[in-house]
């Protein structure tokens, strides 16, 4: 029976024979009981070194103490614009007003001067005028039929019985939407910007009537962007006391968001349909296991934040991490060149790609079996994906990450932070059909207020709403 090296020998001899086999069992449940603590320990020790860069957690979470880039090496120029930039002049606008400003008379000699100057200097002084509502009130009359006696009111047209115009209607829409501003804030910049009286309720109001004014423009760019190659991405979104999550689905010159009660494969579909014809690029997540290979591209963004999770553990998976994080760094090297048009995709394809994925394919599976639990596990998950993560190579508008998904839901996590999500199903179609407008307007160019009005006024009206997808898509 071997002596456990924590007890002196001294001891050890001391003890009977009939007791030390119950020492042993103590000291071997204590020695498995100290194990545990200790992996677990490790375990909470990782998570609270989590940070943007190592971890999907987003970059506002992180600590005030989390170290910064490294500085750069001085340039020796002097700050601000550098000679051959381009310039950033002031607008010039078409005047409502002139004035002609010229000197009376000479500095030097004191005569008096007169004419004008065929090429005057400008400068234009912009400012907003003093905006009061305009009010339309529709004095609805009764008159006597002579002959039955019956007395019918005038009716109001189209629209009246709201109380709000299609622009001020539009205008509470892009300050809840794109400001993220709540009911009352709206009501408080509504009344102090344009003198308009309006109440949080009226708000709440006005924001379901153009969340309907919305929905054939939503539905349209929602059956469009499904035959897209789009980037896809999904954050929490509370409705009420349920946990919900906010879809997103991004092409070009087009944004889509839908409010969903999961994240499964289910609310993919609803967003994307049941099998998306064009690439789908994504993180790693279940969802979209169901996607072929040659039909999903891997977030490597994602994958080189979970190589410097390898690296930030400091254990076995170190080493692993390191080499993959340098792999990685190297693709986007010679991505940029794709993308600055001096190397082209195909050469990309056939020269550099072969020889990256069979080094990166051979850390992966160096990976599963080095020791590290979590590395291990992380590399076995994404050899699971390992054809996908080239796709973006041959897919013509393809790119290597994720990256306009997670920026386009900046904005949503930012309104979900300070409004805790919505209350009712119509909060959320508000949401998921302001979220496409201000995306895919901010995508062509186009004025959110501009479209939103026009929106408004076709609801009103019966006529033919607009459109948010790109002309001649």
């Amino acid at each position: 029976m071997t002596r456990p090296a924590c007890i002196p020998a001294e001891y050890w001899d001391a003890l009977p024979a009939e007791l030390r086999p119950g020492l042993l069992a103590i000291v071997a449940a204590f020695e498995a009981r100290i194990a545990a603590q200790d992996a677990r320990i490790a375990e909470l020790e990782a998570r609270l070194d989590q940070n943007s860069s190592n971890s999907s957690r987003p970059p506002s979470s992180d600590p005030p103490h989390l170290k910064s880039a490294p500085p750069r090496e001085p340039s020796g120029r002097r700050r601000g614009g550098q000679p051959g930039h381009r310039r950033n002049d002031r607008i010039r606008l078409e005047p409502d007003e002139v004035v002609d400003v010229g000197p009376d008379r000479c500095r030097r000699r004191g005569e008096g001067l007169a004419g004008d100057d065929r090429d005057p200097l400008v400068r234009q002084v912009f400012e907003l005028p003093v905006v009061r509502p305009h009010v339309v009130e529709y004095r609805l009359h009764r008159s006597t039929c002579p002959r039955c006696g019956e007395s019918p009111r005038g009716v109001a047209p189209v629209g009246a019985e709201v109380g709000y115009g299609p622009r001020a209607q539009a205008a509470c829409a892009v300050l809840a939407g794109e400001g993220r501003m709540g009911k009352r804030l709206v009501a408080r910049v509504m009344r102090g910007l344009f003198g308009l009286p309006i109440g949080p309720a009226a708000i709440c109001d006005l924001e379901r009537r153009t969340a309907d004014a919305l929905a054939p423009a939503h539905a349209e760019a929602l059956g469009h962007i499904r035959g897209l190659p789009a980037n896809v991405d999904k954050t929490s979104w509370p409705q009420g006391r349920r946990r919900g999550w906010l879809w997103a689905a991004l092409a070009n010159g087009l944004g889509v968001f839908r409010v969903a009660a999961g994240r499964g494969r289910d609310a993919f579909e609803a967003l994307m349909g049941r099998s998306p014809p064009a690439v789908v690029t994504s993180d790693r997540y279940s969802a979209y296991a169901h996607l072929p290979a040659e039909r999903r591209q891997a977030c490597w963004a994602r994958l080189r934040r979970d190589f410097q999770a390898m690296l930030d553990r400091a254990d076995a998976g170190k080493a692993t991490g390191e080499e993959l994080l340098l792999h990685s760094g190297v693709l986007f090297d010679a991505w940029s060149k794709v993308r600055a048009g001096a190397v082209s995709r195909g050469t990309f394809a056939s020269r550099t790609l072969p020889w990256l994925r069979r080094e990166v394919r051979a850390l992966l599976r160096r990976g599963v079996g080095c020791g590290a639990k979590k590395t291990a596990a992380t590399c076995r998950e994404i050899l699971k994906v390992e054809a996908s993560l080239w796709t973006f190579a041959k897919a013509e508008g393809v790119e290597p990450t994720n990256n306009a998904a997670e920026r386009a839901l900046r904005q949503a996590v930012c309104r979900r932070k300070t409004s805790f999500g919505t209350d009712s199903p119509a909060g959320s179609r508000f949401v998921e059909r302001i979220l496409t407008a201000i995306e895919s307007c901010c995508r062509q160019s186009r004025d959110l207020l501009d479209f939103l009005v026009e929106a408004v006024e076709a609801r009103r009206s019966g006529g033919k709403p607009p459109s948010l997808v790109p002309a001649g898509a």
